[in-house]
């Protein structure tokens, strides 16, 4: 099972806008919480767009190996 590198970019940025989104919460700055989420949001959609990556290496390599 291998990963990509979308998939693994992209949770430490989702993992990092936790953090900051956090943090702004905790010190009442509403900026710093907007930035985590943006941050955190932006590295979801990545990690997802490296699992559909993954996925479709998957199956070409699925589908070479049956023929």
């Amino acid at each position: 099972m291998s990963i990509n590198k979308d998939q693994v970019q992209g949770r430490i940025k989702e993992a990092a806008g936790k953090v900051q989104e956090s943090t702004g919460k905790a010190m009442g700055s509403g900026r710093q919480q907007i930035k985590g989420n943006i941050k955190k949001n932006t590295g979801a959609a990545q990690a997802r767009f490296g699992d559909a990556k993954k996925e479709v290496d998957d199956a070409r390599k699925d589908r070479e190996r049956s023929r």
